[in-house]
């Protein structure tokens, strides 16, 4: 193809990425340095016929003006990221200098706000990503080597989770795993404890979020590796068949080596995905023992008082942290394609 007919072809993609991509970056990386003006407070001398009283009061006149004057608001630089809702610098520091060990200072550290969220968004990605992946894996063999009557319900059925909602989805799980449900009925009866409640316990709510996690994106995976086992040479595999290898010596050098561009791919999407879990969160009402970076953002920018800045500042370090987190897997690509 000519470079000049490969320019137009990918002219409207750039456009596309530039304006629905990088210019909401750029806006909210200029929102996370800047706060909202205060409100201009005057006082006002209120006189009747037992004398006069001194109040404040907010002058809408200036702070509209205000307003108007910088409507991005107070240029504040990097004090919203480095305040205690955020990286927390200053009680980072405090917290480190009162601390009278390593274990200690983590204790403390996961008590800030920011803290927590990243060590649940990054526990539930570590977790359910290689976990995704294995399971849309090994579901994907087991169909490929069923019968042709077979496939097509098997298929159905493990395409389930992708066909439902969400939130429906979560919804279900979320009231299977109630003390009247059928799963945390089920689990009562084998810890024998009637008192035993999945929804009260932080480690086991984790433990939910991060079941239903796999649960949903398992058939993201089996898809694509279904559709990557069709394209399996078959003559390697019966070279491999009559040098006597064993089936799982050809799934693990001839499949998985095939299959290795598709894993890539997917654990690239599947990082991002769940680097911003968040529905899992609100459909099981687990605010109170799992937040994550992206629930953060969900309550600066909720209710009466939106904290736009604040909010721009933890999508910025979002932004970041998934960053750092696809860096590996990309370097590993770059090299891999610089070889070929």
């Amino acid at each position: 193809m000519k470079h000049k007919t490969f320019f137009w072809f990918m002219i409207p993609s750039l456009l596309a990425m530039l304006l629905f991509i990088a210019m909401p970056i750029v806006s909210v990386l200029i929102q996370s340095v800047y706060a909202p003006h205060e409100q201009v407070i005057v006082e006002v001398e209120n006189c009747g016929p037992f004398g006069c009283e001194t109040s404040t009061a907010v002058d809408q006149d200036a702070t509209r003006e205000l307003r108007e004057a910088e409507p991005l608001g107070r240029f504040v630089g990097n004090d919203i990221y480095t305040d205690r809702n955020h990286l927390a610098t200053s009680q980072v520091g405090a917290a480190w200098s009162s601390s009278t060990g390593i274990g200690d200072f983590i204790s403390k550290l996961l008590n800030l706000p920011f803290y927590g969220a990243l060590l649940f968004t990054l526990t539930y990605t570590a977790v359910v990503t290689p976990m995704a992946l294995l399971f849309g894996f090994v579901i994907a063999l087991a169909v490929n080597t069923l019968p042709k009557l077979l496939k097509g319900p098997m298929i159905f059925f493990s395409l389930l989770p992708m066909i439902v909602t969400p939130l429906i989805g979560a919804l279900i799980l979320f009231w299977m795993i109630d003390a009247r449900g059928v799963l945390g009925s089920f689990i009562q009866w084998i810890a024998n404890d009637p008192d035993l409640s999945l929804k009260a316990s932080t480690p086991l709510t984790w433990a939910m979020l991060m079941v239903y996690g796999i649960w949903s994106s398992a058939p993201f995976a089996f898809v694509v590796y279904y559709a990557g086992l069709q394209t399996v040479p078959d003559d390697t595999l019966e070279s491999a068949m009559i040098d006597g290898a064993t089936p799982f010596e050809r799934i693990r050098y001839v499949v998985l080596p095939h299959l290795l561009p598709l894993t890539t791919f997917m654990a690239l999407i599947k990082i991002m995905d769940n680097f911003r879990v968040f529905e899992p969160i609100v459909s099981f009402n687990a605010a109170a023992h799992a937040q994550s970076l992206s629930y953060f953002i969900f309550n600066d920018l909720g209710g009466e008082t939106q904290l736009l800045s604040s909010s721009a500042a933890t999508s910025v370090l979002t932004i970041i942290g998934v960053s750092i987190l696809l860096s590996p897997v990309l370097v590993r690509t770059w090299r891999d394609y610089g070889k070929s």
